[in-house]
């Protein structure tokens, strides 16, 4: 049973949460309980598209789904128990993004340990960026996430980076951890090859939410010391407040070579924008992982991107890549020039739901439970695996 976000507060994780369901159901019975209402909707960054319907993915007929928990629990989470004693699954795998749901998480971790189900998390990230930046949010999820630690049998993340930071944050003891390195976002129409008017344009694509971290503002400085050829076209809804890329963009000189989609576009746009491009540029100063970064793979298009976190294990294999530091405009200018032999063919996407599925199978091995999962049987004594301290 996996357990993540669900459609109502959409985001990178939404997607994630469907097609690793999808993807495990090819080798195993698979169930789903989403997280509905994460938070009360006023501070949510993305506010005012909660509940809107802007993805076309969907999960996979045999995927049973619950549908889902809010933030207050009440009657939501008694219902999701009730379906988690229902399907009585092996294995509970909670997808780990915000702390907003932690209170969720720790009751669903309490009712799998007491059914004998093992608890295993997936980590995208130790904490929200975000989140960190309020020191009551970071001190909650410190002190609150240990007894959540202290009944999972295992862990899952997407690079040795993330391995070494959760082992860093958290002593992980003997606890088995396995690296699935993220699988392809190829769920867009992805068209047969990357095509260009012929015109001379280099179309520049930064695609996903304006945060601090992301480093917009260190593309828009590099942008500006790019010749006239090249037109820029930015994507993304501004999150924390992070408003400074924004009037970066309307005070550049070269803002006529622009394009400003200040929101968050529903699949079909998302296609459009990658389709247009000719190479992706994505800036992150910080991260562990990047959806846009596949979403540019699973097209083939090039992509410039910074060499930090996780986003090294991810790219490298790519033979679209174009590794520049991050935080520095000189090298990212350098980077998209550089890039300019890799326009106008497509390369092939390395990575795969296949692999993911694989390492998720050595992690079921390691805890305890053999190939016999996808046809499990009722537990009558709980098999506890070493814990997280």
């Amino acid at each position: 049973m996996i357990a993540g976000s669900g459609w109502h507060f959409l985001s990178g994780i939404s997607y994630y949460t469907c097609r690793l369901s999808n993807a495990l159901h090819e080798r195993f019975d698979v169930s789903t309980i989403l997280m509905r209402r994460l938070l009360p909707a006023r501070l949510y960054p993305g506010r005012e598209r909660v509940g809107q319907q802007l993805s076309d993915l969907r999960y996979d007929a045999g995927v049973p789904v619950f549908d889902g928990v809010d933030w207050w629990g009440v009657p939501s989470l008694a219902r999701a128990v009730a379906f988690l004693r229902a399907q009585q699954p092996d294995v509970l795998v909670l997808q780990w993004w915000t702390g907003a749901v932690l209170h969720s998480y720790l009751v669903l971790a309490l009712a799998a340990r007491r059914l004998g189900i093992r608890v295993v998390i997936e980590f995208h990230e130790v904490q929200d960026t975000g989140e960190l930046r309020h020191r009551w949010a970071a001190r909650y999820v410190r002190g609150a996430i240990r007894p959540l630690l202290n009944r999972t049998s295992g862990v899952v993340v997407h690079s040795a980076f993330d391995r070494d930071a959760l082992a860093s944050a958290y002593d992980l003891g003997g606890v088995p951890a396995e690296i699935a390195l993220h699988g392809p976002f190829d769920h867009h129409v992805v068209p047969a090859a990357p095509a260009s008017p012929g015109d001379g344009v280099r179309r520049l694509l930064y695609f996903g939410t304006i945060r601090p971290y992301k480093g917009l503002e260190d593309l828009i400085e590099a942008f500006e010391t790019l010749g006239p050829e090249h037109h820029l076209t930015v994507v993304g809804e501004t999150w924390e407040g992070w408003t400074l890329p924004g009037r970066l963009i309307e005070e550049s000189p070269a803002r006529d070579r622009i394009t400003f989609v200040n929101r968050y576009v529903p699949d079909a746009e998302v296609n459009e924008y990658f389709a247009a491009a000719d190479a992706v540029v994505l800036p992150y100063r910080r991260s562990s992982a990047s959806g846009p970064l596949h979403i540019a793979m699973s097209h083939g298009l090039p992509v410039v991107v910074t060499s930090v976190g996780g986003l090294v294990e991810a790219a490298g294999p790519y033979a679209g890549t174009v590794f520049v530091p991050p935080a520095d405009p000189a090298a990212l200018a350098a980077g998209i020039t550089g890039a300019a032999g890799l326009i106008g063919r497509r390369h092939a996407d390395p990575s795969s739901w296949d692999r993911t599925t694989d390492a998720y199978a050595r992690l079921f091995e390691r805890i305890g439970i053999g190939q016999d999962i996808a046809t499990s049987s009722n537990h009558t004594m709980p098999l506890f695996s070493p814990d997280l301290r």
